[in-house]
């Protein structure tokens, strides 16, 4: 049996993120969301309010605890009015499985397909600047030797000559030693200059060959995500000559692609297994949906105030039944539609589907498979009167018109 090839699970990934945007679009979606926010700031007002209760005087107490119940209230109404609309908006998907694909062309342009490589921009941008050259090293100043002034007047008399000759000389000496240390000093610094000027050649040097190791592992990424583009591109090419040619493996891509776009509500799984017989022109499909398990049980969300609880209302169980049945013919119609609709080569005359559901056995605990609904249908007839060949299905006997062929391209 075939399952989704690469194409086909590649458009039903696109097609599950439109999804997702077209319900963030949605009236019930933009409701929904409207209800969780009011629910959220009813509860920070709750919260808010109790707080003040807490820190308010006796004479306060009473209406600071009325207010705060007041808004805890309005916040357990509001989460109310939010889990509503969440279930009005999983009811609505559920309703609307058959009609979501009448109003759409189920046909895919395979060229539409086409991939084009698509790179991110080089990563390194910060080794294309060069290493900036070293700052200039400058020599100090050359020390000038300041001989101590001369003693005037009778300093000069009283053995100020001999002193200012002692001054003088330790001058002397100490100039001496700071002229050395300036002249090698100064005489490093040339040393120091080439040196900075080798740091910065080999910092060059390596920036320059990280740049370069950089560009060839873009390039080779760059040029393996090319290959992956045209591989994918020749593989479509071949999906395309062979669809024109009939073959089966070609048809049975091509019907995976046409089921990949059909994307269901989160609460009902749906996947499909199929195959072709090319002699037959019959396309042999199942359906396999979840259980009825996964449908939301509740009717309506209530608050109680007496008792300060959210509960729900059970939805019956003949309703439940109803509702899942009801999902399981749209989900039977809307196969036959999507594909019969998307074969404009006519190279499918006749579709054998199956729906079935897999649950665990409770005499046994081992999965077990059940068919719900059966229906052989030709290209050329209307829509078929579907059974149920499950006792848990009614009967259900479709008034849908049967659909114009689109024109072929």
């Amino acid at each position: 049996m075939a399952k989704r090839g690469f194409f086909a699970e590649l458009n039903h990934q696109n097609q599950l993120a439109a999804r997702r945007q077209a319900q963030a679009e949605r009236a019930y979606a933009r409701e929904y969301a409207a209800a969780v926010r009011q629910a959220e700031q009813a509860q920070r007002q709750a919260e808010r309010a109790a707080v003040q209760a807490q820190r308010a005087s006796v004479a306060e107490q009473k209406a600071a605890d009325r207010e705060a119940k007041r808004l805890h209230v309005e916040a357990q109404l509001a989460e109310v009015a939010s889990l509503n609309a969440q279930l009005a908006a999983v009811v609505e998907d559920l309703d609307s499985i058959l009609s979501a694909t009448l109003h759409v062309d189920d046909f895919v342009d395979l060229e539409q397909l086409r991939v084009n490589a698509e790179h991110p921009p080089f990563g390194r941008t910060d080794l294309e600047v060069p290493t900036p050259p070293p700052a200039q090293i400058s020599a100090p100043p050359e020390p000038v030797f300041v001989e101590p002034e001369a003693p005037k007047g009778l300093g000069g008399v009283f053995g100020g000559k001999k002193k200012h000759k002692e001054a003088t000389e330790a001058a002397q000496v100490a100039f001496a030693a700071t002229h050395q240390a300036w002249h090698v000093e100064a005489s490093a610094v040339p040393g120091r200059q080439l040196q900075q000027m080798r740091d910065r050649d080999a910092a060059e040097q390596q920036r320059v060959a990280e740049l370069a190791q950089a560009r060839s592992d873009y390039d080779r990424e760059c040029e393996a995500r090319e290959a992956a583009a045209q591989e994918a591109n020749r593989q479509l090419d071949e999906l395309i000559a062979g669809l024109q040619a009939g073959e089966d493996s070609a048809i049975q891509e091509y019907v995976g692609i046409v089921l990949g776009n059909s994307v269901y509500p989160e609460v009902l799984s749906v996947e499909h297994d199929f195959i072709f017989d090319s002699e037959l022109k019959e396309l042999s499909l199942t359906v396999l949906v979840s259980s009825p398990a996964r449908l939301p049980s509740e009717k309506e969300y209530k608050y109680v105030k007496a008792k300060d609880v959210i509960t729900w209302t059970a939805l019956p169980k003949k309703d439940l039944k109803e509702r899942y049945a009801n999902a399981i013919y749209q989900v039977a119609l809307r196969t036959l539609h999507e594909v019969f609709e998307a074969d404009r080569e006519g190279q499918i005359n006749t579709i054998a589907l199956a729906v079935a559901t897999e649950a665990t056995d409770p005499a046994t605990g081992l999965e077990k498979q059940t068919a719900l609904v059966a229906v052989q249908r030709s290209a050329h007839r209307s829509w078929p009167s579907i059974w149920p060949i499950s006792s848990r299905l009614p009967r259900c006997s479709t008034s849908v018109p049967p659909y114009p062929k689109a024109p072929t391209t």
